[in-house]
This record gives structure tokens, C-alpha cells and sequence, in this order.
């Protein structure tokens, strides 16, 4: 029993690792697109919008936050047929480009929508369930040694990034330019 038990652990722990990166991918999609649906919804009509979506009651929330997952589901299938059929980089792409739309939709409806959807007993209770979950799984990714590494190679990346001094003309002084230019437009 204890050596059939080590074999799942030794099986399953990659999947548990992969999970954890893809809920952290996840988590940082979620924030960039709840930062980019914040700065739409500026413009007066989806302001407008966001307002109504604010005053909906239980059962409307929950058909609204579900519906950008369904209206993406076909968008994702066409782009399994066109990988199928020849097309990997144009299906690659459209399904990259259909989930950070869906998580950019989705970041933002949870946000005008949890109130509301906190009232939803079952929401509620599988809502503190998968937080509780992805949780562990974050912290069982952290606790690992390759994570450290990565977190060191990151932290190393940054500083470098910040202290190197490109030599004037060379492609990481164009594209610093490039980025300080969109950033100041991306503000503005």
C-alpha cells in the first residue's frame, strides 16, 4: 500500500505543478485584464453598462459571468479545426487571443458581479472551495526548489534589467525608446 501510495504521489506531482503555473498564469491574466477592463470602462456607455450589470439580481449575474466561457467555446473549437487542418499558428493564436479576452471579460463581470453572486449559497461555498484549493497548490509550487531557482533567475533578470546601461544605437536602446514611448501613450 505505502509503495502504491509513493507511486501516485511520484505521478501525480507534475500534473499538481503544471496546475499551480497554469493557476498563476491564470492569476496574472486575471489582474492585467481586470486592469485593461478598467481602463475601458471609462468610456461613458460601458460605464452605462457596468451600472445596470451592478443592479442585476442572483440569477442574471450567474448567466452573465458564465456567458463569456460559452460565447469562447466555438472560437476555440475553429481554432482546433484550422490546427487540424494545416493552421497551427492561426489556431495557436486564436485561442491565445480567446482566453485573454475571456479572462479579461470574465475578470471584470466577477468583479461588478460577486456581491450578487456571493448570495448564490453553492457560488459561495465552491467559490471558498477552489480558493482554498488553488491556494495549496500555489504554496506546494513555492515550497519546491525549482521555483526558488526560477524566483532567483527572475529577481537576477530584473536587476539586470534595471541596471544595464545599452549602448547608444543597439536594438535594447531602440526598444527601451520604443516601450518609455508606448507606456507615455498607454497613460496618456
Amino acid at each position: 500500500m505505502r509503495l502504491l501510495h509513493r507511486f501516485q504521489r511520484w505521478l501525480f506531482a507534475p500534473l499538481v505543478y503544471l496546475a499551480a503555473v497554469l493557476l498563476l498564469l491564470e492569476d496574472w491574466l486575471w489582474e492585467l485584464g481586470a486592469r485593461l477592463m478598467n481602463r475601458l470602462t471609462q468610456w461613458p456607455p460601458l460605464h452605462r453598462l457596468e451600472a445596470r450589470i451592478c443592479r442585476l439580481g442572483p440569477s442574471a449575474a450567474l448567466v452573465l459571468f458564465v456567458l463569456p466561457a460559452t460565447l469562447l467555446f466555438p472560437v476555440k473549437l475553429l481554432a482546433l479545426w484550422a490546427m487540424a487542418h494545416g493552421h497551427p499558428l492561426l489556431g495557436l493564436t486564436v485561442i491565445v487571443a480567446a482566453k485573454l479576452a475571456g479572462a479579461a471579460a470574465v475578470a471584470r463581470l466577477y468583479l461588478l458581479t460577486r456581491p450578487v453572486l456571493l448570495t448564490i449559497v453553492w457560488f459561495a461555498r465552491l467559490l471558498h472551495w477552489f480558493l482554498a484549493l488553488k491556494e495549496r497548490w500555489i504554496e506546494r509550487l513555492r515550497a519546491t526548489a525549482a521555483w526558488r531557482k526560477v524566483g532567483a533567475l527572475a529577481a537576477a533578470l530584473r536587476h539586470w534589467r534595471q541596471h544595464a546601461v545599452p549602448q547608444p544605437g543597439s536594438w535594447t536602446a531602440r526598444f527601451r525608446r520604443l516601450l518609455k514611448r508606448f507606456r507615455a501613450r498607454w497613460r496618456a
